[in-house]
């Protein structure tokens, strides 16, 4: 069975401000989520699940399923706020989503196979998806034995400005020992720098592995994340702002080893638009990989 890419599309009308400027920045238009997809089919994922809001279904559906629908099969779940396990309810004034564990949570039903979780607006290249399908292509009937691919943390920075990205730890097997969130990263004097909890400058290898929220799992995790995220909301009902984080799920699973995650290398150059400056070197860097015969000029 081929496994599912699983993209969190759910924050996507508010940050782009409905649909219609969903930003096209390759040759024809596409969109970065485009390239992903085109990326999982030659991957060998065999179908695409979408969690969006509900609000822009229609929108969703008429400007971004209708380009898949005769390459891959797509299939749509919704992440909203009252969505949660039998007994909780939103409290008032709650605006911010629950984060994006429990838009993974929102894929339990429809999604029975080993599956790879994304973000919509990262470009993570065409070597990560042949990485991440060959895992999970070897993980049908495991349970607890996950894996997320590791970008070199210099493969990810931004010219514009720092990024906040998940520095990993890893054991001498190569799995996940802790993800640890850091904010400010950027190269200062040609190293790799980011502040840390006591102020202090630190500078890491090129090579450390970051989290670029891309991670496989089995079926399983769906029942794991059902279970701590009552917990989570005993915890922070009444804090409107805290967030279920996948990192937050895989590092308690790791501490109580219950479950282990393998962390794949990847030659991949992850590039995104964190700021708008990025913009265009976003345009520019599609192109030369469009130039270079990586991708074709039109994907779909």
């Amino acid at each position: 069975m081929k496994p599912t890419l699983f993209v969190l599309a759910a924050g996507m009308g508010s940050r782009y401000g409905g649909l219609k400027q969903l930003d096209g920045l390759g040759p024809n238009g596409e969109t970065i989520m485009d390239y992903s997809i085109f990326d999982a089919i030659r991957g060998g994922f065999g179908k695409v699940v979408f969690v969006i809001r509900k609000d822009f279904e229609k929108d969703f559906r008429d400007k971004i399923l209708s380009k898949y629908e005769n390459h891959i099969p797509v299939a749509l779940v919704f992440q909203a706020l009252d969505n949660l396990p039998a007994g909780f309810t939103c409290p008032e004034g709650r605006v911010k989503p629950w984060g994006t564990n429990h838009a993974v949570l929102m894929g339990k039903d429809v999604i029975k196979e080993p599956f790879a979780v994304i973000n919509a607006d990262d470009f993570y290249g065409r070597d990560s998806f042949a990485v991440l399908g060959k895992a999970l292509s070897e993980m049908e009937g495991k349970k607890n034995d996950y894996c997320m691919v590791g970008y070199r943390v210099g493969n990810t920075l931004s010219d514009s400005g720092s990024v906040a990205r998940g520095v990993c730890e890893t054991n001498a097997g190569g799995y996940l020992t802790t993800v640890v969130e850091r904010t400010a990263i950027e190269r200062i004097n040609g190293k790799v720098s980011f502040t840390d909890e006591n102020g202090v400058v630190q500078t890491i290898g090129d090579n450390t592995p970051v989290s670029m929220n891309m991670w496989g799992f089995t079926p399983d995790y769906f029942g794991h994340s059902e279970a701590y995220f009552k917990e989570f909301l005993q915890e922070n009902m009444s804090n409107l702002k805290a967030e279920y984080f996948i990192p937050l799920m895989v590092n308690k699973l790791i501490n109580e080893n219950i479950a282990r995650v393998k962390v794949l290398d990847t030659t991949s150059k992850w590039f995104g638009v964190t700021y708008a400056a990025d913009r265009q070197g976003v345009v520019d860097k599609i192109q030369v990989l469009v130039d270079a015969g990586e991708y074709p000029a039109k994907l779909f």
